[in-house]
């Protein structure tokens, strides 16, 4: 079915809502927080966009977790192992239940997978190597691949689990086509086994989460209830916090770090994030989008590829846009993922005059316009960003005319099948915490094979990258291992298949009387929050 994502309760209830929401007195473990963003649907297999599936991490789980030091943990799988080179065999959890009383077993783990390599999922690239999935029997499970995979049990940490009785119940076994606005049960109901239910939802306004009594794993939070508000303005949400609405807003702008930080009633929380924001510069249509250029495509021209990123001065962006809260990248990846290699960490230097040479040469010396997609409402001062690149490219002769939305509305533009972009600003942090994920979703060919290259929106094709790529897919050795990402994540920057900016720094704050876990891959679990 077909229905708008701004359903909202009507009349009495929605006041009374509201009301309750900030007016009525607060049990001391009700804790109430914010984001800008909102989950787009709480289908935790329709799209791989971080904040939604951390959002999520609270209701469903996987086989596997993430602690706040980023360690894989156990979850509905207990243990993991190779049984063969290319066999991964997983002992499920016994005892678990659906937050709907239904039982977890091994059906609900193949109906799952089955159900995330199913278009239009987007997380398919979580199993591009895996061939089949068996049942051994209810509480065994193995994945066999195409040849080894070390990195698969990593891969898997951001995939969670469905029960199959209710999906088939409520006709949700295949994914909605949420760039089509389409929806089913699953995309604004939940049944995960996780330490959170959902209780209340009003889309783009207020989640209401309890904790799960039945939850199989000892909780260390000490919740009752937990608020969830949406507030897209930040001075909006930043207020919140100051006044005791909230007790702790997701992302707060780096100019409002300093006044937190000198106020004792408040916790600054900051941590470099694992997701490395970029450039992409389309170089697959033989005619841009949004440009006045026709019949040619500048960006398939590595020459001006080059004299963009010649032409845009990080330092600037780290030290005014982002007021210092930012790590300026040259590679796909960053510290803390497995590959990334500081040695390499390099960037073409910031050089205006070796820019507009390279122009000339490539036959663009008067430049060309071009639209820049941009989210408003997702990164750290993205629109800023969009805008900082927009003037230094003017520098150039080229004119980019950014086009900024919220993230629900962009992220349609960098998905399949239409990729509907030439030329943005999005960012990736890999759920492996291995570069191998940034290397097959970002800048391996698209369409070459089946799940790999989904998210390569600028369509970048490097036959030696693609090969590189496999071969750090099956390589066990890890020494050899490191050394082969090292030299493919050298060739991605020198062919220049996208434009790294900055590793941003996650800024969060609270009040003082709350803790929690800050995690660089950006999840917030609420199982660790504590009211104190």
């Amino acid at each position: 079915m077909t229905m708008g994502f701004t359903k909202r309760l009507s009349g009495f209830a929605a006041v009374a809502a509201l009301a309750l929401a900030f007016a009525a007195p607060v049990d001391a473990r009700t804790f109430r927080w914010a984001n800008d963003l909102d989950a787009n649907s709480l289908d935790p297999h329709s799209r791989n966009v971080t904040f939604q599936l951390a959002f999520l991490d609270n209701v469903y789980e996987g086989l596997l977790r993430r602690g706040p030091d980023l360690k894989l943990e156990p979850s509905l799988a207990t243990a993991w192992r190779l049984t063969a080179p290319d066999t991964w065999r997983f002992d499920l959890r016994r005892g678990v239940t659906f937050h709907g009383g239904e039982p977890f077993t091994a059906d609900d783990v193949i109906f799952s997978h089955q159900r995330t390599i199913t278009p239009p999922s987007n997380l398919n690239g979580t199993f591009a190597t895996v061939k089949e999935v068996r049942k051994i029997d209810d509480f065994t499970v193995e994945f066999i691949t195409n040849g080894p995979n070390p990195t698969l049990a990593d891969e898997m940490s951001n995939w969670f689990i469905m029960s199959k009785t209710w999906s088939e119940r409520n006709n949700a076994t295949v994914v909605a086509n949420m760039n089509q606005q389409q929806e089913n049960f699953a995309s604004r109901n939940t049944n995960g086994t996780g330490p959170f239910m959902i209780r209340e939802r009003v889309i783009d306004n207020r989640t209401v989460f309890v904790p799960n009594p039945n939850w199989w794993d000892r909780a260390t939070h000490n919740l009752t209830e937990v608020v969830f508000s949406r507030i897209q303005n930040d001075a909006t949400r930043t207020a919140a916090l100051r006044s005791g609405e909230v007790d702790m807003v997701y992302s707060i702008p780096p100019q409002d770090v300093a006044s937190f930080e000198r106020n004792p009633q408040f916790k600054v929380w900051q941590v470099p994030e694992t997701r490395t924001m970029f450039i992409g510069m389309d170089q697959g249509r033989d005619e841009l989008l949004g440009s006045n250029i026709k019949g040619r495509n500048p960006f398939k021209d590595i020459r001006v590829r080059q004299a963009f990123h010649h032409a845009i001065d990080i330092e600037a962006i780290k030290t005014r846009v982002m007021r210092g809260f930012a790590n300026p990248t040259g590679l796909l990846v960053g510290p803390g993922i497995v590959g990334f290699d500081a040695s390499i960490n390099t960037r073409l230097p910031f050089n205006v005059d070796r820019a507009r040479e390279l122009m000339r040469e490539a036959g663009y010396a008067d430049g060309f316009e071009i639209a820049m997609n941009c989210s408003n409402d997702r990164y750290v001062n993205d629109e800023q960003i969009c805008v900082a690149v927009a003037g230094m490219l003017a520098r150039i002769n080229v004119k980019v005319n950014v086009v900024s939305e919220p993230f629900a509305r962009f992220f349609r533009l960098v998905n399949p099948p239409d990729y509907g972009t030439s030329f943005f600003l999005l960012g990736w942090s890999p759920a492996s915490i291995d570069a191998h994920n940034a290397l097959v979703n970002l800048v391996y060919t698209r369409g070459a094979v089946a799940n790999k290259g989904v998210f390569n929106v600028q369509a970048s094709s490097s036959r030696e990258l693609d090969a590189l790529t496999d071969q750090v897919a099956v390589e066990t050795d890890p020494e050899k291992r490191l050394a082969m990402m090292r030299q493919a994540l050298v060739l991605a920057r020198d062919t220049h298949a996208i434009l790294p900016m900055h590793q941003q720094v996650i800024l969060w704050a609270s009040r003082a009387n709350v803790d929690l876990k800050q995690m660089s891959s950006n999840f917030f679990p609420l199982r660790h929050v504590r009211m104190n």
